[in-house]
């Protein structure tokens, strides 16, 4: 199997489970429970922003810049959205 189509499934499974964690911290109503899920909630994001620290390095996966300007766009965009409904 090829690497890079590995590495992505990982990366899926770690965004799967980051998502039931972080709704486990907010609906859990233990104590211990709470604190459970919030320390796999960060330890997962730490694993899933290490890989793909790896996946980049490694060409897998390429971040582009985007012009601030664009950014500007799509934000006044966004908030023109809501403000109509």
């Amino acid at each position: 199997m090829d690497d890079k189509i590995l590495l992505e499934g990982i990366l899926w499974d770690l965004k799967v489970l980051s998502d039931l964690c972080l709704h486990g911290s907010i609906e859990s109503g233990a104590k211990k429970i709470n604190e459970l899920f919030k320390t796999s909630l960060k330890d997962i994001l730490d694993l899933q922003n290490e890989l793909f620290n790896i996946m980049a390095e490694e060409g897998m996966y390429n971040v582009t810049n985007i012009e601030k300007s664009k950014i500007t766009k799509a934000q006044a965009k966004y908030k023109q959205t809501l403000e109509g409904e």
